[in-house]
């Protein structure tokens, strides 16, 4: 969840401004990812807009490599969270929010970027936006660890397999977006499928759509916020917004003999204290390779991290998965692939239009 295009190519600090976060819910094919257009920098070669080429392959090659980087890392989460037992999700949670504003803190001043932010906090109405965006991610996170520590690891793997789906639901619902065949086709196969979940969980998989609502919406206002500010910039008012809560849960944890972080030794302190770096790095590798990759592909890798989330709540939590849910997962991995289908048509479509237009 953003990244600069001076990543492993320059030596001096990349700008602020070449950074910029993605849009989660813009992934599933209902609206476009920030900068998932490629860079736009100006030049021509053989009378071509620079513009309009596209990434070369090259830029294909690392945008890939960041991109499977990004959703790597957040497809191996599970098993961070495990190695940070005992502290529970609310500690856990807590941490993130607190080490990832002192890694923000730091990477501002390594970039210099002290100026854009403070820019960004004078924007009243900004600031008030991306204070809703953190609410609705912490709550996903929180909602997140939960599962993973309490044996539905699967349920949450679930939550993102069908944050695709959400994110065309909420433009349907907010932006009026009309929805093609092949997407009604799609929303009807998930609905079938939540209820063949339901069945198979005994009730409804809440889990799976307060992840999959949580995160949608939260891109949904990432998406109103647009360009209005870098996404280093973006995630430090996010995390400060949430720091001074974060921060008192801590010291009252501390104060109440349940936290972990000053009590299980120094490895175990430095581990919490890594969550500020893993919050980070995938959103900047996520952002280099949004840059460089159509989003076609883009959309295509979002599949990865669910999916491993998936294969360790099987194979190392060894959680069950009886017919009924395997059915379920069926259904949903196919509404899945008909709104793949339909969002690799895509540019064909788009080609259709201009040559009408």
């Amino acid at each position: 969840m953003s990244a600069s295009d001076g990543i492993g190519a320059r030596r001096s600090a990349p700008s602020p401004e070449s950074i910029r976060l993605p849009t989660p819910a813009a992934t599933g094919g209902s609206a476009g990812a920030s900068g998932a257009s490629g860079p736009t920098t100006a030049g021509t070669a053989g009378g071509t807009p620079a513009a309009t080429r596209g990434p070369g392959p090259g830029e294909n090659k690392q945008g890939l490599l960041f991109g499977v980087g990004a959703y790597v890392l957040w497809g191996l989460l599970p098993l961070y969270f495990m190695v940070l037992v005992p502290a529970g999700a609310v500690e856990i949670v807590a941490s993130r929010i607190v080490f990832s504003l002192v890694f923000c803190a730091a990477l501002l001043t390594f970039m210099r970027s002290w100026k854009t932010l403070a820019a960004a906090a004078r924007n009243l109405r900004l600031v008030g936006t991306l204070g809703g965006a953190a609410a609705l991610i912490a709550v996903n996170w929180l909602t997140y660890a939960w599962a993973v520590l309490n044996e539905h690891a699967v349920e949450a793997a679930l939550g993102y397999f069908i944050n695709p789906l959400v994110s065309v639901l909420l433009g349907v619902l907010v932006f009026r977006e009309k929805l093609r065949p092949l997407q009604w086709v799609a929303m009807g196969v998930g609905f079938v499928a939540v209820l063949v979940l339901a069945l198979a969980y005994g009730a409804v998989p809440w889990i799976a759509l307060i992840l999959a609502f949580s995160f949608g919406s939260y891109g949904l206002v990432k998406k109103g916020v647009g360009g209005k500010v870098d996404a280093i910039s973006s995630l430090t008012i996010e995390t400060a917004v949430l720091t001074p809560v974060a921060a008192a849960v801590l010291v009252w944890m501390s104060v109440n003999g349940t936290a972990t972080i000053l009590s299980n030794g120094s490895a175990h302190f430095w581990l919490l204290a890594a969550s500020g770096v893993l919050t980070a790095v995938p959103l900047i590798f996520f952002g280099a390779a949004a840059r460089r990759l159509p989003l076609s592909t883009v959309g295509m890798l979002q599949y990865l991290a669910p999916t491993l989330q998936f294969i360790i709540a099987l194979a190392v939590f060894k959680e069950v998965m009886p017919p009924e849910r395997w059915a379920g997962f069926g259904l949903v991995w196919l509404a899945l692939v008909i709104l793949t289908v339909d969002m690799m048509g895509g540019p064909r479509r788009n080609r259709i239009l201009r040559a009408a237009a």
